[in-house]
């Protein structure tokens, strides 16, 4: 079982929280008050009130145990930052912090912040791309150059097998899945066969996708 600790638990934290405790996590949740513990205790592991910025509290805590950290303190830099050392301090392999803005961003990742994400900003991308790509059901942004496209099948594909569509030599994307209804195929074959209101999970770079999503 894999093991997390999340720190803050604004929206975005206990939301983490929760949604890690449902696929199976444990979960270490902790923010320096009350109430908001109180209102995760119940949905994850372990709730406690501290303060990340005290390292004996982490420490006590036996974080250096956890597989992952997640910061989601919010808008206060020095709070993250002293946070992200105290962490990196005890051990901790892997280091996820949330930033309020690129300036934000830029100081955690040159502290040696595994990932570092805006959660505004990228949620703004991701809609924008499925408002503006009419075909488009959902984004998943994999990195600054990949991404996971869920989109309809193309009409000129019915019927046709994904040997015969070809398209990772013609178009430079994989297709990873493909659901109709209740049913999810993961890595389909070549010979599986493009049927009416097939759901492909397309995968591939930014440039390639735009043009699977102009089909």
């Amino acid at each position: 079982m894999k093991t997390y600790v999340v720190i803050g638990l604004g929206r975005f934290g206990s939301e983490i929280a929760r949604q890690l405790c449902m696929l199976g996590a444990e979960v270490l949740a902790m923010d320096v008050q009350e109430h908001l513990v109180q209102q995760v205790a119940n949905d994850v592991t372990h709730a406690v009130v501290g303060d990340a910025r005290d390292k004996e509290v982490l420490k006590g805590l036996g974080v250096r145990n956890f597989d992952c950290a997640v910061i989601a303190i919010g808008d206060d830099l020095s709070a993250s930052v002293l946070a992200a050392m105290n962490l990196q301090e005890l051990g901790i392999h892997y280091i996820v912090c949330k930033a309020h803005d690129e300036t934000h961003r830029r100081v955690l990742e040159r502290l040696g912040v595994n990932r570092v994400v805006i959660p505004e900003k990228e949620h703004a991308q991701r809609l924008s791309r499925s408002l503006y790509s009419h075909n488009v059901l959902d984004y998943i942004e994999l990195s600054d150059a990949y991404g996971i496209v869920d989109m309809p099948a193309p009409k000129e594909w019915m019927g046709k097998t994904l040997k015969e569509i070809n398209v990772h030599v013609k178009l430079g994307v994989s297709i990873i899945a493909i659901k109709n209804g209740k049913k999810t195929t993961i890595a389909p074959g070549g010979a599986f066969t493009i049927q009416e209101g097939d759901i492909l999970s397309v995968l591939g770079d930014s440039l390639s996708l735009e043009k699977v999503q102009k089909l």
